[in-house]
């Protein structure tokens, strides 16, 4: 069939769908993905994160979060912090926080609202602020909150990728804030 005409088939199938009733939905809406807002009072999206909250230049203090959206059913929240611009094949992993009681709304500075920590890519549990290489250029650090259907289970120390693996199907809703830091 020359290629014209393969064209005009597709196009016909296309619009033969229009003016069809809609799709009924696959997925069971318990278990859409929703979307949370996260912001922080200590800066705004895509803006500098305060060298206050930085692990080197500043008091290594984790900066208040607080986060809206969540769906019906949450269990518990969590949250990652990880700098994908970080030299390596992996983002590397500031902050690790699961089991967040259900009601909580945010963090205050330095708090971990009852939440169990994880590990983080220094292989220490809690929060480690920014600390990109020197003269490396802006780095973004990408504040991840998880809204779950379900408590994760684990003790505390466990990394990223063993949280996430845990969760993997429990995970409502999600939201990012992303902060840059750079040190020259």
């Amino acid at each position: 069939m020359p290629a014209r005409v393969r064209l005009f088939a597709v196009l016909v199938a296309a619009l033969a769908g229009c003016g069809q009733a809609p799709r009924r939905e696959t997925v069971a809406p318990e278990r859409r993905s929703a979307v949370l807002t996260v912001t922080s009072p200590a800066f705004k999206a895509g803006g500098t994160i305060p060298k206050r909250h930085s692990r080197k230049e500043g008091d290594n203090v984790s900066p208040p979060l607080s986060w809206t959206g969540a769906p019906e059913g949450t269990k518990g929240f969590a949250i990652v912090c990880d700098d994908p611009d970080a030299p390596g094949a992996k983002p590397w992993v500031h902050w690790v926080l699961y089991g967040i009681p259900a009601g909580s709304a945010g963090l205050a500075e330095g708090q971990t609202a009852g939440g169990v920590e994880g590990v983080n890519s220094w292989n220490a549990p809690g929060y480690d602020g920014p600390q990109p290489p020197a003269g490396h250029g802006p780095h973004h650090y990408h504040f991840r909150v998880y809204a779950l259907d379900t408590e994760p289970g684990l003790g505390p120390g466990a990394s990223k990728e063993k949280f996430l693996a845990a969760m993997k199907g429990h995970i409502l809703a999600e939201g990012a804030l992303v902060g840059v830091y750079e040190r020259k």
